[in-house]
């Protein structure tokens, strides 16, 4: 039971991942040029950060997702495992979508609201798993704190670049 939900985790998280990176553009011209705040970090540091962030996700909801089913085996109903699998579908949905937003609409007002979405939704996670495992949840804890940041920088990166009514995207 816990290596299905391991793979299963890890495959959502996977396709999570591509579907980022395949929106993602930091060397682009509309990235270079956008004004960024003096505590955005290095290029070179968000892969660092979202690898071991997406690690982290795939092993904490997997073996919760484990003990869920294992639970749900014991009083005839999957209800709370469901319940589990859909925050962390819905999660991982937004986490990707994120990439989309910014770098592929161009529209930082939009993934600003996008992040601060996700960020409610990671720290909603983060609470379920930690509901099940406190050792686990104190594991996830990071990538709420994580996307909490990102939506503070999105959130700077908007209106440091807030356009006056009128004018256009270039």
């Amino acid at each position: 039971m816990k290596l299905k939900a391991l793979l299963t985790t890890s495959a959502l998280v996977a396709a999570t991942a591509a579907a980022g990176t395949a929106a993602s553009d930091p060397r682009g011209k509309y990235y270079k040029d956008l004004k960024k705040p003096d505590w955005n970090p290095p290029n070179e540091v968000f892969p660092i950060v979202w690898t071991t962030l997406y690690t982290d996700l795939a092993a904490t909801t997997g073996l919760t997702l484990a003990d869920l089913w294992q639970a749900g085996e014991l009083t005839g109903s999957n209800k709370e495992a469901n319940r589990f699998l859909a925050a962390t579908v819905t999660n991982l949905a937004l986490n990707g979508g994120w990439s989309w937003a910014f770098f592929r609409a161009k529209q930082p007002m939009l993934a600003a609201a996008w992040a601060g979405v996700l960020a409610a939704s990671s720290a909603d996670l983060t609470r379920r798993v930690f509901k099940v495992s406190r050792g686990r949840g104190a594991v996830l804890a990071p990538y709420a704190a994580w996307t909490a940041f990102a939506t503070v920088l999105s959130c700077a990166v908007w209106k440091l670049n807030e356009r006056e009514p009128g004018q256009h995207a270039s």
